[in-house]
């Protein structure tokens, strides 16, 4: 065999998966939320990914969105794809499906120039939007992020409740001024959290967020009468327990058993 052969063989054999994988991945589009909605936004990108099941078939299903951290704020919005390819993956190994994952992107800065974060008030605009487009289960709406985005899920989930199924922060802060940040309202959000089902995740020598902020949270959610609240710590992982997390069974198994029913 010749060595372009074997070279060839190498690289089919190590990249094939991959694009093989790609060809069966669900179709993305760019959706944008209304003109209205734009305009009342203060924090996030008109628009944003929505990752549709090719088995979706217009039925009414489940909705996972995914809050990224810090550094997604940067364009181009389609990079924020490869992150939730993680999610889409488990969601089919660990036979979930069909299920739209939606991904909205942070803007570095507010309208008015100062510092952004996730903003639960942006965040309702953005599942209005979905509501009206996309035949989605509204008992079935899921919530998850990391870093700025496990905060992302903290705060709007102790603003809304309501409107979620599930909410699971991945080494999420509970301070919109950053990872070592506290929120003064923690107690009003646990008080809100505490009814609807919350396992927060965490790694053991984070030195960006430490777990005990997940801790914390869920030592608030507990103490105001949750009794839906988990956490789980990896005790070797760092701030890159997402990996981990969303590499893993329990997340899927557990986050696509909660419904508002």
């Amino acid at each position: 065999m010749s060595t372009k052969i074997k070279h060839l063989a190498i690289f089919l054999l190590l990249f094939l998966p991959f694009f093989v994988s790609l060809a069966q991945s669900p179709p993305v589009k760019v959706s944008k939320l209304t003109e209205a909605r734009a305009v009342a936004s203060q924090s996030i990108n008109p628009e944003y990914l929505v990752f549709s099941p090719t088995s979706a078939k217009n039925k009414i299903i489940p909705v996972l969105i995914y809050l990224h951290g810090a550094g997604g704020g940067r364009p181009p919005l389609t990079r924020l794809g490869m992150q939730a390819n993680a999610l889409r993956r488990g969601i089919e190994q660990y036979g979930k499906g069909p299920c739209y994952i939606v991904v909205p992107q942070c803007l570095p800065t507010k309208k008015n120039g100062e510092r952004a974060t996730w903003e639960p008030d942006d965040l309702n605009l953005l599942l209005d939007d979905l509501l009206e487009k996309i035949p989605i289960d509204s008992n079935r709406v899921y919530l998850t992020g990391n870093s700025m985005g496990g905060y992302g899920c903290w705060v709007w989930g102790g603003h809304s409740p309501g409107r979620l199924a599930a909410v699971a922060p991945v080494v999420g802060g509970i301070g919109p001024g950053g990872p070592k940040d506290v929120s003064p309202k923690i107690t009003e959000w646990a008080k809100n959290l505490a009814k609807v089902p919350v396992y927060a995740f965490a790694g053991g020598k984070d030195r960006v967020v430490p777990a005990e902020r997940s801790e914390r949270m869920v030592r608030e959610i507990r103490k105001a009468g949750g009794k839906h609240a988990k956490l789980k710590i990896y005790p070797d992982a760092g701030h890159n327990a997402r990996q981990l997390v969303f590499g893993g069974r329990e997340f899927y198994d557990w986050m696509f058993a909660q419904s508002k029913k």
